[in-house]
């Protein structure tokens, strides 16, 4: 590993796995799966610390940038204890009305600007006339 990629682990949380949660996944994480976008998912071996966290700790090792987005429907819902068998193990196939990951652009130049916000280009609409204001008393 490089030298850039160690400090990056070290002084970053946002980009993969920091130093403190990939010595909490080798003492006591147990690899369930990896899904499409190379996400790892692991659950706590074990008894547990606290009964006050919940039945299980299960949390994820993101694939570069930590994006709760990219995680998948399926996924999300083994770890928010909707499912407890995860996709791994199942034969999991996504529903019809279920939509492909797509990145969160908030914040770039790709961001979604619908028409008439402020950061959109071009002009503005022209008010329909349609609005008429409250007053007290009427």
């Amino acid at each position: 590993m490089a030298l850039k990629d160690t400090l990056l682990r070290i002084f970053t949380w946002w980009n993969g796995q920091t130093v403190s949660l990939a010595l909490i996944t080798a003492r006591s994480g147990q690899f369930v799966g990896t899904d499409e976008l190379g996400n790892k998912y692991y659950k706590a071996q074990g008894p547990l610390i606290d009964r006050s966290v919940g039945p299980e700790r299960r949390w994820v090792v993101y694939n570069g940038y930590a994006d709760a987005s990219r995680v998948p429907p399926g996924w999300r819902a083994w770890l928010c204890h909707n499912n407890d068998i995860p996709p791994s193990e199942e034969d999991y196939r996504p529903r019809e009305w279920q939509k492909p990951h797509e990145e969160n652009m908030t914040g770039t130049a790709a961001a979604y600007r619908p028409k008439g916000s402020q950061l959109s280009w071009g002009a503005r609409p022209a008010a329909t006339g349609d609005y008429v204001p409250w007053t007290p008393g009427e």
